[in-house]
């Protein structure tokens, strides 16, 4: 799709939205889409939900949000996603819809490393300070990933070094970290930017939605448990085309969309991620739209990881990476509940394109979190 046909696209979307009743604004002559600005993500950005607004009455993320609905079950567009005040940030769908998953299932863990710093070696000068070995431990992996070469070198030196130094100092812990074991105390001292204190409480081993560290190793487990209810319906993944064949489809799942609501899924408990778009769903209609709503969102999450990752490591943040897997993690616990079949449906292909997309998730989770040092589970 080119931008000029984007353009078209996003200008039948607030044509529609406006016949349908939804905004009551004048239909702009022409939609201007750009590449994102830093802060943005997927291929193309829009900001014409901000200049549709004030006319309409309506607060930006508002008219974005409504837009963002209609946009994403159109042709030739993978994922929307609403950042900022308002800005709509759209992913190209491939000619191959399953590209994607196909690829990251391909790749597997490596799936975002580049050459970007191929040929580059970096001398990591760290002090004499657990979170600083950490943070230091984390990008030495990342900058590999990238092919760029990297050494820690801890303590005060004034040697020359033929590699590019980077003097890490992140803001120490406020206490000894290994009280929270091995995963939970690296990922309390990686998740903060390294100018931001980290916190070092019980709250990173609470297995509750509030804790991060527990949704994105709990969203690991999730796809894990996946395809292990699939094989016990019968099916497995291919990456293909996420949505429903038929326009017709059957109800939406119920308001829970726990993965033990499916049948022979015994291994499914309920936990993050159960509440979503589908508990408002009224209608076939409504269903699929949530559906394709879940799936866009995880597609963008996907998409962005090697950028992400890039950006990691030229910028020597971890905590970027951590923050990304947060976002993919959220993103795989609201779209979990449409990968099963529920009720009376039997298995179909888009069902094992969903549960190949799923498993892309689990991919990049585990390789991310293997890349911070923490470990990734096949059951909590």
């Amino acid at each position: 799709m080119t931008p000029v046909e984007l353009s078209r696209t996003v200008l039948r979307a607030v044509r529609r939205a406006v016949d349908d009743g939804e905004l009551s604004v004048a239909v702009p002559a022409r939609v201007v889409v750009e590449r994102p600005r830093p802060g943005g993500c997927g291929d193309y950005s829009t900001n014409v939900a901000l200049q549709l607004a004030r006319p309409a009455g309506r607060p930006p993320r508002h008219v974005a949000e409504l837009l963002s609905r209609r946009l994403s079950d159109s042709p030739g567009i993978a994922g929307v996603e609403v950042t900022g005040p308002g800005f709509l940030n759209l992913t190209l769908a491939d000619d191959d819809p399953g590209a994607l998953a196909r690829e990251i299932l391909a790749r597997g863990g490596g799936y975002g490393g580049s050459d970007v710093l191929a040929g580059q070696c970096f001398e990591i000068r760290i002090p004499y300070e657990v979170r600083a070995e950490v943070v230091a431990d984390s990008l030495r992996r990342i900058l590999a990933t990238q092919g760029a070469e990297a050494h820690v070198v801890q303590g005060e030196t004034a040697e020359p070094s033929a590699a590019q130094v980077v003097n890490l100092r992140p803001v120490p812990a406020p206490c000894d970290p290994t009280v929270l074991g091995r995963d939970a105390s690296r990922w309390a001292l990686l998740l903060p930017a390294a100018h931001d204190r980290p916190r070092i409480d019980d709250e990173h081993l609470a297995q509750r939605e509030s804790n991060p560290l527990f949704r994105v190793r709990y969203a690991h487990a999730r796809t894990r448990a996946l395809t292990r209810n699939a094989a016990a319906l019968g099916f497995t993944a291919e990456p293909g085309d996420v949505r429903d064949q038929a326009s017709a489809t059957s109800d939406a799942p119920s308001a829970t969309g726990a993965l033990g609501d499916a049948p022979s899924a015994p291994d499914a408990p309920s936990a993050p991620g159960d509440v979503c778009d589908h508990e408002t769903a009224t209608g076939p209609g409504d269903a699929t739209r949530a559906r394709a709503n879940a799936a866009a969102a995880l597609h963008t999450a996907l998409s962005a990881h090697p950028q992400i990752l890039t950006l990691a490591a030229t910028h020597h943040a971890p905590d970027r990476l951590a923050r990304q897997l947060v976002v993919v993690a959220d993103a795989l616990l609201g779209f979990q509940h449409t990968v099963l079949p529920q009720g009376e449906e039997k298995p179909s292909a888009a069902h094992r394109a969903r549960l190949a997309l799923a498993e892309a998730a689990g991919a990049v989770l585990a390789g991310g979190l293997s890349l911070l040092g923490i470990d990734a589970p096949e059951h909590l």
